[in-house]
């Protein structure tokens, strides 16, 4: 007894006769006894379908599948398909009391069909609780979600959670606008500078669905363009969807959209936005209040309603990349939404992946690009530095820059900024003799010598201090920066150029724009900020480092890299110049020299297919210790025109150092095999790993295997 019932009196009889009469009123209004909460024991079923169709969140393959519940008469009205639920999942068969399967351990779902009967003989559970009237999975992103899981080997659980962002009440709770009228159709405006623009702003206007590869010229002119293709898709009625690489990109369309479309008429969904403000956003697409949306990779799978085009800038970018199982890419997902809803597609970029020439190539799509007289109007001089000429320039061997590019800097700055792009991040430069480049390695292990905050020499390896190193090939004693990182070459400049302000742009911080006054600005690729007016030059220092990663896509990554930097350098008739530090007789150096990455992409594109190499072909990673991997492959049942290529061992992760997604745990050996088919086997391909990975988590093996379909990164 507590202590307020000892001083109360205790229990109804002291109650005032006011309470008791509450007390009896209620109880004669209790006729009949509510069930338990979530488990409804005794509780009347819906009279009209009363079972539900539920997609578990379990994220497992072996349980990728549907099951059914009962549906309480309380929960009839929620109880709608699309909604999230919760449900009790694990009961044993003998857990069944008064017809009821109870028990289990509660786990959220989605609510996808109601029937009239179930196929299972057994006794079904109850819905444990709606946790939301609001539908959030609708048919077509059910449809969607399984394309994706299918193609990628993956569980339908897994793709929905990255589809449908987490839930907020006070979202939900608060209406979204109602939808405004459709706006009128725009004018092409720069559409005209590409062969065939402004017939693919006319055909979305027109209700069509065109499917384009674009090639934009130089500049930032394509964030309205692509505001345009929007809007002129939103005329007919229709719905739109345009999926960026970054924030910095969402916001310049975004920009671009209330422009061209005013406020009101577009959602943006970026995770800067916060999980309730970003959640707000969807749902007002997802209720049909929006009709288009801009966002970075997550927005791929965006409930736009009567989708008349997806979109999608730069696909070569990593970012597009999702990290989480089943780990799509938002350019193969888009392209699947195009198929499923005969929607229109558009891939732009200011370079071309081998993916995008394959599109051309095989007639899926039609390319949109400009002729060569407006290229060469809108590109800027491009100059090389190779070698031979660092061989022969004494200030190249000397210095960070060889003489062009100290003349290119100089000339620059009289006129605006000057972009320099380092292809290493940070204030750990790799170094090597200053007499003949060799090299510099440890003398303990043989790994590379590095300068950590311009202090001693150390291992990058095995972390040992080197304080007597001399070259083993030359005798020398004089240490250079093989590969400078963005904070040293800033620090250079600025000892060069002691009156200039120096920027620097990476990891750290990446700044958006910069103002279009003379100054220096040190950017990582892919962190290049915006110049008002242009950048005046542009330097891309340590080209063979881009060039030489183990990687089949390196040629076309730098490239890629080197053409986006490229494309912020004002026009050759105002002044602009880049040069890049690389062998001039490198294809993808060539292709920069005539800013031709479409030409680039094509050749790509032909030797893969005479190598037998992806796009052309379907790959999967498959990766885990040597006899777990063993014995996955032993029970694949993989398609006959399957190809094993390895194993190979897979890098060793050291201890507290980054982890990529996918690698081994630290200190862990693990080997490596791709499997390759040719085109029309990958599906089967998908089908056979997902099958195979399904039962071995279904005999609960312990050692891990991961299984990546399609990787970006092959070696």
């Amino acid at each position: 007894m507590s202590s307020e019932d000892e001083h109360g009196g205790g229990g109804a009889e002291a109650a005032p006769p006011e309470q008791l009469a509450l007390i009896r009123e209620s109880v004669r209004e209790a006729k009949v006894p509510r069930a338990k909460p979530r488990t409804w024991r005794g509780a009347a079923l819906a009279e009209r379908l009363p079972v539900a169709r539920v997609l578990v969140d379990k994220g497992v393959l072996h349980l990728d599948r549907y099951f059914d519940y009962a549906v309480p008469a309380e929960l009839d009205a929620d109880a709608r398909p699309g909604v999230r639920v919760r449900v009790r999942f694990g009961a044993g068969r003998h857990r069944v009391r008064d017809g009821r399967r109870e028990g289990g351990g509660l786990i959220d779902g989605f609510l996808v069909e109601r029937l009239d009967e179930s196929d299972y003989a057994g006794p079904l559970a109850a819905l444990a609780q709606v946790v939301s009237p609001e539908p959030v999975l609708s048919a077509e992103l059910l449809r969607l979600a399984r394309a994706v899981a299918d193609r990628y080997a993956g569980s339908l659980a897994d793709v929905l959670q990255l589809a449908v962002p987490p839930r907020s009440a006070r979202a939900e709770k608060r209406p979204s606008p109602d939808p405004l009228p459709p706006p009128p159709a725009p004018g092409a405006g720069t559409w005209t500078r590409y062969e065939h623009g402004a017939a693919f702003v006319e055909a979305l206007a027109s209700g069509g669905a065109p499917r384009a590869v674009w090639n934009a010229l130089p500049g930032p002119e394509w964030s309205r363009e692509t505001a345009l293709a929007v809007a002129a898709t939103l005329s007919s009625g229709r719905g739109a969807l345009v999926v960026v690489p970054d924030g910095r990109a969402a916001a310049r369309v975004d920009a671009a959209l209330t422009e061209v479309l005013g406020e009101g008429r577009h959602a943006l969904l970026t995770a800067d936005a916060g999980p309730e403000k970003r959640y707000a956003q969807w749902l007002a697409v997802s209720r049909g209040a929006v009709r288009a949306v801009v966002g970075t990779r997550a927005a791929m799978f965006a409930p736009v309603r009567d989708l008349g085009l997806v979109a999608i800038w730069d696909d070569g970018d990593d970012s597009h990349s999702e990290q989480h199982a089943p780990q799509p890419h938002a350019r193969d997902v888009l392209l699947l939404r195009a198929a499923l809803d005969k929607c229109g597609f558009l891939l732009g970029g200011w370079s071309c992946t081998v993916e995008a020439a394959q599109l051309v190539e095989n007639g899926w799509a039609r390319p949109l690009v400009a002729g060569r007289d407006q290229v060469r109007r809108a590109a800027p001089l491009v100059r090389t530095v190779g070698d031979g000429d660092l061989a022969r320039d004494e200030a190249a061997r000397a210095a960070r820059l060889p003489t062009l590019a100290w003349q290119a800097v100089r000339d620059g700055l009289r006129h605006g900024p000057v972009l320099v792009q380092v292809p290493r991040r940070g204030y750990v430069p790799r170094m090597a003799c200053d007499r003949c480049r060799a090299p510099a390695r440890c003398r303990h292990c043989a790994g590379p010598l590095e300068a950590r905050d311009a202090g001693a020499l150390g291992c990058g390896w095995c972390g040992r201090a080197e304080s007597d190193w001399h070259c083993p090939e030359c005798g020398g004693f004089r240490l250079r920066a093989q590969v400078v990182g963005a904070r040293r070459t800033a620090e250079e400049l600025g000892r060069a150029f002691p009156a200039v302000p120096v920027r620097t742009s990476g990891r750290e911080q990446v700044l958006d724009t910069v103002p279009g006054t003379p100054a220096l600005v040190v950017s990582t690729p892919g962190a290049e900020p915006v110049a008002e007016g242009g950048y005046a030059a542009a330097l891309l220092l340590d080209g063979w480092a881009m060039l030489g990663r183990p990687d089949l896509r390196a040629g076309e990554d730098a490239l890629r890299r080197w053409i986006a930097a490229g494309s912020l350098v004002r026009p050759q008739d105002a002044g602009g110049t880049v040069v890049v530090v690389a062998e001039p007789t490198l294809r993808p150096v060539q292709a920069l020299v005539r800013w031709d990455p479409v030409g680039h992409a094509v050749r790509e594109l032909a030797e893969r297919a005479e190598l037998g190499f992806p796009p052309v072909s379907r790959m999967a990673a498959v990766a885990g210790p040597p006899e777990a991997l063993a014995e996955f492959l032993a029970t694949a049942e993989l398609p006959p025109d399957a190809e094993l290529l390895g194993p190979v061992p897979v890098p060793v992760a050291r201890a507290g150092a980054p982890r990529r997604t996918g690698a081994p745990p630290p200190g862990e050996h693990w080997e490596r095999v791709l499997v390759r088919v040719p085109p029309g086997s990958g599906g089967a391909l998908a089908a056979a790993l997902k099958a195979a990975q399904a039962a071995r988590m279904a005999r609960g093996n312990g050692e891990a295997v991961r299984v990546r379909v399609d990787p970006p990164d092959i070696g």
